[in-house]
């Protein structure tokens, strides 16, 4: 197999700033991973929860050997917004994840990575990302794999990522549905969201379980895990693998993660430990195989598991 890095992207959620710290404090000691996206992605309102501890962090992380690398908001609609992401843009000393496309307006040419959040679908729009700064792109994760090969195979030079773990973002609105299930309003939210640290699951009118709402964010109910299809994900070009943190023990999923990429494990034993790891998650990989996203695709008889 090609040489393949392992990405940790930013946590989606409302962590309180302690429990923030530790979760990187773990990632820093335990987890084999090599690069780190840190930021707030998807709320400008919670910024303040991280920022007291984000210097120790990012030392720590470097010390352990870790790349860093800061998210910007995925969906700017205030001024003070925009100003949040010009002040990262034009103040930080470390690589800036594009999470919107007026971002890459901002950053002029800057070298920066793209981050599964842009819509980008074909290998022309890689191309012209890359020349205009774009160092590594992840790709969204509704792609399936025909779209992932073809696009591999348009823009060979350009590092491309994929999602392999974690609920998958589908939408981000100006209004918080969050707040609005809880009686609040955006403006007085009082961080409702933080009360789920793996977000808001909500249901069908029978009862099915459909979406998870995060803030102003709307996620997948089911977790993403892509491990039999990890190979042919190698073999079309793909060389670096998303893992998306969830509230588990994400430096044991980076493990089995980067165990199953080395072939020191195979991705039946893999699953089955991620499920102990992870036991509350419905797992999915129906986008990879074209289907539904919810849907689960066993890929052979022999490694037909469902975790």
């Amino acid at each position: 197999m090609s040489m393949t890095e392992l990405t940790l992207g930013p946590v989606y959620y409302l962590w309180d700033g302690p429990k923030w710290r530790d979760f990187y404090y773990q990632i820093a000691d335990e987890a084999p991973v090599d690069h780190i996206i840190l930021g707030e992605t998807v709320c400008s309102k919670r910024q303040h929860f991280i920022e007291p501890y984000l210097a120790d962090v990012v030392e720590r992380l470097e010390r352990a050997g870790k790349s860093v690398a800061f998210s910007s908001l995925a969906l700017i609609t205030l001024e003070r917004e925009s100003r949040i992401v010009k002040e990262l843009i034009e103040t930080s000393d470390y690589p800036i994840e594009v999470n919107d496309l007026s971002a890459i307006g901002l950053i002029k040419g800057r070298r920066h990575l793209v981050g599964p959040l842009v819509n980008v679908y074909n290998g022309p729009t890689v191309r012209l990302l890359a020349q205009r700064g774009a160092d590594r792109i992840c790709l969204p994760p509704e792609l399936p794999f025909s779209s992932i090969a073809r696009i591999a195979a348009d823009a060979p030079d350009v590092a491309l990522e994929v999602m392999v773990f974690g609920r998958m973002p589908l939408a981000i609105s100006a209004r918080c549905a969050h707040a609005r299930s809880k009686g609040r309003i955006k403006d007085n939210c009082q961080f409702v969201c933080g009360e789920e640290p793996d977000g808001l699951s909500i249901k069908t009118l029978d009862r099915q379980s459909f979406l998870v709402l995060n803030g102003v964010q709307t996620m997948s109910h089911t977790c993403q895990l892509l491990l039999s299809e990890l190979k042919e994900l190698q073999e079309a070009g793909v060389t670096g693998f998303r893992l998306s943190p969830q509230d588990c023990d994400m430096a044991r999923i980076a493990v089995i993660f980067q165990e199953t990429l080395s072939g020191s494990m195979e991705p039946q034993e893999a699953a089955e430990l991620i499920g102990h790891t992870y036991p509350t998650a419905k797992f999915s990989n129906g986008f990879h195989h074209a289907q539904e996203g919810a849907a689960w695709v066993s890929r052979a008889k022999n490694n037909a598991h469902a975790p």
